[in-house]
């Protein structure tokens, strides 16, 4: 994925984000799930808006989000907060998904999806402020960074 390497080596290009924005636009029905999170985390972090683009990641990621792993999750969910792009019925989808998967989220994946809602202040939190509860509980604090900890205290505010 050019997009991410580019990001990853924050490379800010944008008439290549221009492009691959163009471009991935008609092709995100063919990304599979993690090529979808990772589009979207790099145009956020290189604070790329790609309205279009989004709009098509949010509508295909919707339809597949039980293909998701919970990096590809806490990423989308991320990516979009980052970006001020909160789509609800995505948030609805991601937050669902979460809820049943949370066991296999990393510190980093948790303290990243509950920032993400914090953020965008999406009132379908509903049990993931429960289950983000509990799992903190099972792995305890010190695994957590000083910034996921901030993340988590800005969602349970």
């Amino acid at each position: 994925n050019t997009a991410w390497a580019f990001a990853t080596l924050g490379i800010p290009a944008s008439e290549l984000f221009e492009a691959i924005a163009r471009e991935s636009t008609q092709r995100v029905g063919d990304f599979e799930a993690q090529g979808l999170a990772n589009t979207a985390w790099a145009f956020a972090k290189l604070g790329a808006p790609a309205p279009q683009l989004f709009e098509a990641i949010a509508r295909e990621s919707a339809q597949r989000v039980g293909d998701f792993n919970a990096q590809g999750l806490a990423n989308t969910a991320w990516a979009f907060a980052t970006l001020g792009i909160p789509d609800p019925q995505l948030f609805e989808l991601i937050a669902r998904a979460s809820e049943q998967g949370i066991s296999s989220f990393k510190p980093q994946d948790l303290t990243n999806t509950a920032w993400a809602f914090a953020v965008v202040g999406v009132a379908t939190r509903g049990t993931l402020v429960k289950v983000v509860n509990a799992r903190v509980a099972a792995i305890g604090i010190t695994p957590l960074s000083l910034q996921g900890r901030v993340q988590l205290h800005q969602f349970f505010l």
